[in-house]
């Protein structure tokens, strides 16, 4: 084997050997990462953003076809209330208002609801994108990663945000179980013997530094 062959046989093992970072970054003291980007271009959050629109819009069909019962019923009790005893009328009247008052209360508490869905599933998210983004950190030879807000100036290959998705896509994918607890992730292959430093991961979207 020539010198050369040789020469592109090691690079070649040396490649299919070592993470390859995607999006070109490039290794650096600091790191920038669009936080609201990864989740909302990920796999993941795509699949939220489409669950809960979904779900929006169902309550909001539901919230119309009531609305228009209640308004036909109010306009029911409005035509009777003329051929209508005074007493009972006004008997009808509370209960209608009593009925409405429980009604819109309890389709509010379905908003709120799929709001609660939409912060926990945020939180579990980046539960899971915590030890992918770690693994960023550990193989830049990084300190810190800055939300890209932030930093007023920098050159785009510290920008990990391309390759946070890409990583967190293939570990964890669209991950269509809410409420189940927090995402298992699939830690990707990594050539080193120091195990990354335990902590715990921040539910809230903040980056590992923070």
């Amino acid at each position: 084997m020539t010198a050369t062959r040789a020469t592109g046989a090691l690079v070649a093992a040396l490649t299919a050997a070592t993470p390859v970072l995607a999006q070109s970054v490039q290794p650096s003291p600091v790191l920038t990462l669009d936080q609201d980007r990864m989740y909302a271009a990920s796999a993941f959050g795509k699949r939220v953003q489409s669950d809960l629109s979904q779900k929006s819009n169902e309550l909001s069909q539901e919230n119309r076809k009531i609305e228009a019962a209640l308004e036909e019923e109010e306009r029911r009790l409005t035509d009777e209330r003329a051929g209508m005893d005074p007493a009972r009328f006004q008997e009808l009247a509370i209960d209608f208002d009593e009925r409405v008052t429980g009604i819109r209360s309890a389709q509010a508490a379905k908003s709120e609801n799929i709001q609660r869905q939409a912060d926990t599933e945020r939180a579990r998210f980046f539960n899971a994108a915590y030890p992918i983004l770690l693994e960023l950190v550990e193989e830049t030879g990084a300190v810190a990663i800055l939300n890209n807000a932030a930093v007023i100036f920098s050159v785009r290959q510290i920008d990990i945000t391309d390759a946070a998705i890409a990583r967190i896509d293939a570990a964890i994918g669209a991950s269509p179980l809410p409420d189940t607890g927090p995402v298992p992730v699939q830690r990707p292959s990594v050539n080193t013997e120091e195990t990354a430093p335990e902590g715990d991961a921040p539910t809230d979207g903040t980056s590992p530094d923070n």
